[in-house]
């Protein structure tokens, strides 16, 4: 859920002095702690040797935790290795669906087979190794990509290395409409060499198939080394400590200088006590050793202590460690910091620091109290402009609403005009009699009361009321058509009622209008279209909702105007100079005074057997 401006603002309001108070106190605590030093002068040695100890600790759990990382890599590859494959087939599986579905009224079932055979004949993926297979009830390939010279061969009594009729089980599966996992052996393409491969296949129905796929476990347990290696690569810890992985041959795999990985410095680390190797020393077992590189010179030398574990699976020597020469500058600003006395001073700025800490959160709660002040100015203006927007709304349309009135005022005038000039003929020529007088009055009054009822309609669309009030959805989409039935009748446009006639309370009069925006709306682009126009009004109650949709025929929105169409003062009318209010008035009306929601969106759909696409409205109000 977007969080408003409104809301943003408040939360500003909220925590601005709340942040500039707890900036202001780290500030006052950075100071108090600068001269805080010297606190801790009879601990100094036992804070010295925790440090120490402290930093060997790290050092360990970090390779302990690259330790149980890779672990849980092996523990988890095959359970990862299925998992993915099994996506990959569900994913083809709902390709072939989907063209099936798209084209099984269209083409015969020969040439969709082809074309799903198409589609997955070329999908890659596990960098290039993965694809998609395709066997039929009878045991042949049916699709196999990797292996064009034995697609459509029969394999159903062929057997893997260890005398595995995996075929067979792929056959019965397709017999009961099942999907499984399975493991065989097959001649990897890329090393030639018979290895152990895990598949999923899944039945296809409409052709009575199995979809599956595969991947050889050695190469997918080297793809886990890979990124275990890469995510190993951008371990940092302490500061800009590492971890580094060797292999047994010495090989080194991960370490914080590129250029050194993919060397072999099984020769090059010599131990500080006893001139072992370092794959020596990780043959002595797990712990913390030290020992420098055999060619730095002599008068540089480094010494470095980390902390070595051996895995075994994938014969990788792990490590972590940190330069004795670093240690020792950290234990040097580390004695710095506590040689220093900070008790006097604490006792010196402890009332100044109370007070200080008062005065902030005074100002603070003042600050906080003018903002939310301004902002409920604020709001309060925006609501009395939010009336006159919408009435000014209302009012942008009176010009075609007054062409309207003219139109329907039109031929009951004509009518009483004639009326009138008839009788007064008649009795100029002394033959008009009783019964044609008062028949022709009655026509009179009848259009006259007509005339009046379309003033009353259109004067109760102009009122600026809040009123709640009881009325039927039938009756008040009758009464938005008559506001703008000529313009509609003019443009030639179709519309198509199916409409529940249900009781609803609310605003009448904000409903219409809302109404009329996304009725001219429509309109306004359907005059673009030469083809039969269309709009469709629905009503009727859905799951504890009152629902309005209105769709239109004129070939939908623009996919990337869909979620702006709604904001103020978008348009795609420049050149008839709209001003992209009509739409976003609409949603305010029904969000924020009428309390319901709104949405647009594209669909198609057949009508008297022709299809079509356009834009969909949806309205839903709480069925109370």
């Amino acid at each position: 859920m977007k969080i408003t401006k409104e809301k943003k603002i408040v939360q500003r309001i909220k925590f601005i002095p709340v942040i500039f108070v707890a900036v202001i106190l780290v500030l006052i605590l950075f100071f108090i702690s600068f001269e805080a030093k010297n606190t801790y002068e009879e601990e100094k040695i036992d804070m010295e040797q925790d440090f120490i100890s402290h930093n060997k600790q790290n050092v360990q759990d970090e390779v302990y935790r690259t330790y149980n990382y890779i672990k849980y890599l092996q523990e988890n590859t095959e359970n990862e290795l299925k998992t993915t494959i099994k996506n990959r087939v569900y994913e083809a599986h709902a390709l072939a669906t989907n063209i099936y579905e798209t084209y099984k009224d269209k083409k015969s079932k020969a040439e969709i087979f082809e074309l799903i055979k198409i589609a997955l004949d070329k999908i890659r993926y596990n960098d290039g190794r993965g694809y998609f297979y395709i066997d039929d009830i009878y045991g042949n390939k049916l699709l196999l990509p990797l292996d064009k010279i034995n697609e459509g061969r029969n394999f159903l009594n062929y057997k893997d290395a260890n005398g595995y009729a995996f075929v067979q089980t792929i056959v019965d599966s397709i017999k009961n409409k099942t999907e499984r996992y399975d493991e065989y052996v097959w001649k990897n393409p890329n090393t030639l060499k018979d290895s152990k491969k895990i598949a999923f296949y899944k039945y296809f129905e409409p052709f009575n198939v199995a979809i599956g796929t595969g991947e050889y476990l050695e190469e997918f347990e080297e793809m886990v080394q890979k990124k275990a290696i890469e995510y190993i690569n951008l371990i940092r810890f302490s500061g800009s400590r590492y971890i580094f992985i060797v292999k047994n041959s010495g090989e080194l795999l991960a370490h914080i200088k590129k250029e050194l990985i993919g060397k072999d410095v099984s020769f090059d680390v010599i131990s500080k006590n006893d001139n072992k190797t370092f794959l020596e020393l990780a043959k002595d077992g797990d712990g913390f050793y030290s020992y420098y590189q055999k060619d730095l010179d002599e008068a540089t030398k480094d010494i470095k202590t980390s902390y070595i574990k051996s895995e075994k699976r994938w014969g990788w020597i792990i490590g972590a460690g940190f330069y004795e020469n670093d240690l020792e500058k950290d234990l040097i600003t580390l004695r710095e910091k506590i040689d220093e006395k900070y008790s006097a001073y604490m006792k010196k700025v402890s009332i100044l620091f109370l007070i200080l800490l008062f005065f902030l959160f005074f100002i603070s709660k003042k600050f906080s109290d003018y903002l939310q002040k301004k902002l409920q100015d604020f709001k309060n203006e925006l609501k009395k402009n939010q009336r006159f927007l919408n009435q000014k709304t209302k009012m942008a349309t009176m010009g075609e609403m007054i062409e309207n009135i003219a139109h329907q005022w039109k031929q009951p005038l004509s009518f009483i005009t004639i009326s009138t000039s008839s009788m007064r003929l008649k009795k100029d020529a002394n033959i008009l009699n009783n019964d044609e007088l008062i028949e022709g009055l009655n026509k009179i009054e009848s259009r006259a009361k007509y005339l009046a009822q379309t003033i009353d309609d259109f004067r109760n669309f102009f009122n600026p009321n809040k009123k709640i009030s009881s009325f039927l959805l039938e009756e008040c989409i009758s009464k938005t058509l008559s506001l703008s039935s000529i313009s509609f009748n003019t443009s030639k446009i179709n519309i198509i009622k199916n409409i529940e006639n249900i009781e609803f309370i609310s605003n009448e009069n904000e409903l219409i209008q809302a109404f009329l925006n996304i009725l001219n709306n429509a309109k306004d682009e359907l005059e673009k279209r030469d083809y039969d126009r269309y709009i469709f009004i629905d009503i009727f109650r859905q799951d504890g909702y009152i629902v309005f949709e209105f769709k239109d025929n004129a070939g939908g929105i623009k996919e990337e105007n869909l979620s702006k169409i709604f904001n103020s003062h978008f348009t795609t009318k420049e050149d008839k100079q709209g001003s992209g209010i009509g739409l976003y008035m609409t949603k305010d009306i029904i969000e924020k005074s009428l309390f319901g929601t709104i949405e647009a969106q594209n669909v198609e759909y057949s009508y008297e057997n022709k299809n079509y696409r356009g834009a969909k409205f949806i309205i839903k109000f709480k069925d109370k």
